[in-house]
Parts: structure tokens; C-alpha cells; sequence
């Protein structure tokens, strides 16, 4: 995309204009909102001045990623690899929120940028936990091995509500282009909400990986939000079913 005098945009001004064309803050937690998304935007604007583009950004997401959730599976736990971890999968996530910036940057985005995204991000919230239960199993010493289903019970709950989140959005924007109705407008994120839904974020999980080199402290975390996010999962499946059995009786009315 070119300046308003031809030349392509700078830095600072790439910046600027991604500061004004934000996605909905609407069900974002407080790290996603106010860390990675800023950094996101950092990242898309530096990356638009050496060329790179949405889907080498989206590599550059799932590499970081992968480095990090190998880190977890391979390497006894420490702060040194404590702090690495959470550095890769923090770069990780700025990544993801980077690509599609970087794609508004350039005019738009691609069906097979969206997929790629998707699919990388599916892989993510995934083998993350199955890292932690790999590394649980070599390293940590339980009462009970009942607490490695924690990290089991983590992955279906992140897997499930990843693909219901992505479902209902297309559930949603398919019903409402059939109906000729614009897509739902943005709406703002009240602080408390955003605050509240901070241990279901998964920028808090990357951060919590810095606490390795003291097990049970970390573990203690990641259990507060396995249960946080499972609590959420429950309450927000109810809401997505509503929100479906709605757009039925939307479409029953129309025809």
C-alpha cells in the first residue's frame, strides 16, 4: 500500500494506520488486547518495510511456535528454559497477530492466508499442552499421576473452544450474507470483562512458561487456568449455542 504522495509507507505511518483500523475488541482478554495485539502491530509494520508478507509472517509464527513447544517436550525444566520457552511462544503469538495486519497493510487478505493461519493456530493450542504432559510425565514429581490429565483436559477444552470460535464467526457471517444483512458491528470490550477473562488467555499460559525453573508454582498456575478456561468453555458454549439456534429462526422467518 502507497502513501497519499506514492511512496511507500514508512514505518511510523504504517504504524499509525493500524492503530486506526483495529479488529473488534470484543472477547479479547486483557494480554491479547493490550500485549499482543500492539506487539502484533509493531511486528506487521516492521515487517511491511522489508517486504515480508502475511503468510511469511504466519511461518514466522508457527516456527517461533514450534521451538518453543519442542523446548517444553525436550528439555528438563529451568528458568533459563523457562524464559526461552515463554520469549519463543510470545514471539509466536505476535507473529499470528502480526499476519493479518500485515495483510490490511497490503489490501487484504487471502483465503489461503486465513487457512494457513487457522490450521497453524489449531496445531498450537494443541501441542502446547501435550508438550506440558511430556514434560510433566519426565520431570515433575506428583502425589498423584491423576494431575497429568490436567494438561489432557487443557488441550480438549483450548481445541474446542478454538473450533467453536471459529465455526460460530462463519456460522454467523455466512447466515447474515444470505440474509443480505452487513456483517455484526464492532463492539467495545468493558474492562472487567477484560480483565476477568484473563486466565483463559493464552498469552498469560506463554508468559507462565517463564515460572519453569520453579515446577510447582508454575504448575499451580497452569491448573488455575485450566480450570479458568474450562469455566469459560461451559459458560460460553451456551451463548454460541443461542447464538446458532437464533440464526434458525432468523433464517425459518425469511423464507
Amino acid at each position: 500500500m502507497l502513501s497519499s504522495t506514492g511512496s511507500k509507507m514508512g514505518f511510523a505511518d504504517a504504524h499509525a494506520r493500524l492503530t486506526r483500523a483495529q479488529k473488534s475488541p470484543k472477547g479479547a482478554p486483557a494480554y491479547s488486547l493490550y500485549v499482543n495485539r500492539p506487539l502484533g502491530r509493531v511486528l506487521a509494520a516492521a515487517a511491511y518495510q522489508v517486504g515480508l508478507t502475511p503468510n511469511q509472517m504466519t511461518y514466522l509464527s508457527a516456527l517461533f511456535s514450534l521451538v518453543g513447544v519442542v523446548g517444553l517436550a525436550v528439555l528438563a525444566p529451568s528458568w533459563l528454559v523457562g524464559v526461552a520457552v515463554s520469549l519463543a511462544l510470545v514471539l509466536g503469538y505476535a507473529c499470528d497477530a502480526a499476519d493479518g495486519q500485515l495483510a490490511r497493510l497490503r489490501g487484504g487478505g487471502s483465503a489461503l492466508g486465513e487457512w494457513l493461519d487457522h490450521m497453524i493456530d489449531s496445531a498450537k493450542v494443541c501441542s502446547v499442552h501435550l508438550a506440558v504432559l511430556i514434560m510433566a510425565h519426565r520431570h515433575f514429581e506428583f502425589a498423584s499421576q491423576m494431575w497429568l490429565l490436567v494438561p489432557l483436559l487443557f488441550a480438549v477444552v483450548s481445541s474446542v473452544h478454538f473450533f467453536g470460535m471459529i465455526l460460530v464467526d462463519q456460522l454467523v457471517r455466512e447466515a447474515r450474507a444470505t440474509s443480505g444483512l452487513p456483517p455484526p458491528a464492532q463492539q467495545a470490550a468493558t474492562p472487567l470483562r477484560t480483565l476477568l477473562k484473563t486466565p483463559t488467555d493464552y498469552g498469560v499460559l506463554c508468559l507462565a512458561f517463564a515460572l519453569l525453573g520453579a515446577p510447582e508454582v508454575f504448575f499451580s498456575l497452569y491448573v488455575v487456568c485450566a480450570l479458568a478456561s474450562t469455566a469459560y468453555l461451559v459458560l460460553i458454549l451456551r451463548k454460541w449455542r443461542n447464538d446458532v439456534a437464533q440464526l434458525d429462526a432468523e433464517s425459518a422467518r425469511v423464507r
